[in-house]
């Protein structure tokens, strides 16, 4: 999930719908009200949270501070106008990366993750050499997986999921994590079993394609990617 926040809700809005044509989940409040959501949120809601996407508006520091305190995600600015100065400012300010609208959301998710990688001592990125082993790649950019350098076709809410299980690889997330994530903390009108559906689905058509299934399922426990 990637939360939104700008005063304007016709840019929360137009962000939120970009997401959703890529499968990504996101949520938008004005500068105040995530002020105080901020210190009031539960660790499981924060955690759900991949990337803070921060509109141009005067209390982006202020904001930047907040979640360094409660937050490791990606914190990622947007500038109406192109502007040395503010750009240094953001980034003194704790803000991992400055981009100058346009921007198309993949770019973003592109950029988020290479912060994760770089932060959180994920995995290396595609583009790197991988281990003869590694015959499965993920691109957490909108492009669809690879096994043996074939693309595997997935529909967004599966490709998203097995971004977030080959990101926490050996992690074992619950399904409530996973749901959070894909669907967002405030999602409405959709029930956690949905993800037995998916990674079920997803499962399947990785073993077929890979001869093995990478993504070890518990009952009651979650799932686990081990590649």
């Amino acid at each position: 999930m990637y939360f939104l926040v700008d005063p304007r809700e016709s840019v929360n809005a137009g962000y939120r719908a970009s997401f959703e044509r890529e499968g990504v989940s996101s949520f938008g409040l004005l500068p105040d009200e995530f002020l105080s959501w901020i210190e009031a949120a539960s660790q499981s809601d924060l955690d759900a949270v991949q990337g803070f996407l921060l509109g141009d508006f005067e209390d982006r520091a202020k904001c930047a501070t907040s979640i360094r305190r409660h937050s490791r995600a990606p914190i990622i600015a947007l500038s109406d106008l192109r502007s040395l100065e503010q750009t240094v400012q953001l980034l003194d300010a704790g803000i991992d990366d400055v981009l100058p609208k346009p921007v198309h959301v993949r770019e973003i998710l592109a950029r988020s993750e290479a912060i994760w990688r770089r932060v959180n001592g994920a995995l290396p990125a595609p583009t790197e050499t991988a281990p003869a082993a590694e015959r499965l790649k993920v691109f957490h950019d909108g492009r669809d997986p690879e096994i043996d350098g074939v693309p595997l076709s997935l529909p967004r809410r599966e490709r998203h999921i097995l971004e977030y299980l080959v990101r926490n690889r050996g992690r074992r997330l619950t399904k409530t994590q996973v749901f959070n994530v894909v669907y967002g903390v405030y999602s409405n009108g959709v029930e956690e079993s949905v993800i037995e559906g998916h990674v079920s689905k997803l499962r399947k058509k990785i073993a077929e394609r890979l001869g093995h299934d990478p993504i070890e399922a518990k009952r009651y426990m979650g799932y686990t990617y081990v590649g």
